[in-house]
């Protein structure tokens, strides 16, 4: 697939067959979220690989929107590791954290396989749920998986909308 073709076909999907994810198909996924790029290179994010039916099961008390996915990736980065921006402190990890995301959801399209981002959770929850230390921030859920239906994109604003030049 080329890459226009990969965005146009990429959707949130929230419905999904009963049917994890094969290795293979995990590792390139994997693979493309470690290729991403992160402020001054700190690479503060890891990726928690979630297939245990009953730690599947329990994330549900920290979101409603796992929509039985049979594969969970959850996005975290290391606010002790991040890049903070020197004059205000801001952390990026969590810009870092979401081009991984893009990542794993664009390379899951390429793949064939279908993704939501899911940002609505307890996270406090979450991190008790898959023990993640305090000094973590949980950015994203990721549920992947294959269709049970094919989807599309939802409307999207007119260029004119998003876009100012200053030429």
């Amino acid at each position: 697939m080329d890459f226009n073709e990969v965005i146009t076909k990429r959707y949130s999907c929230r419905d999904y067959v009963d049917k994890k994810i094969s290795e293979e198909e995990l590792n390139k996924l994997l693979m493309a979220a470690n290729l991403a790029p992160t402020a001054v290179n700190y690479q503060p994010f890891k990726v928690l690989v979630i297939e245990n039916e009953d730690i599947l099961n329990k994330l549900k008390e920290g979101t409603k929107y796992t929509f039985n996915a049979k594969n969970i990736l959850c996005v975290i980065h290391n606010v002790n590791e991040s890049w903070h921006r020197y004059y205000d402190k801001k952390d990026f990890g969590t810009f870092d954290s979401a081009i991984v995301t893009t990542h794993i959801v664009l390379e899951a399209t390429n793949l064939g396989l279908a993704t939501c981002i899911v940002c609505s959770m307890k996270e406090e929850v979450i991190k008790e749920i898959l023990n993640i230390g305090d000094e973590y921030i949980v950015d994203s859920l990721i549920t992947v998986g294959y269709p049970a239906e094919s989807g599309s994109h939802n409307k999207r604003k007119d260029l004119n909308e998003i876009v100012e030049y200053y030429r």
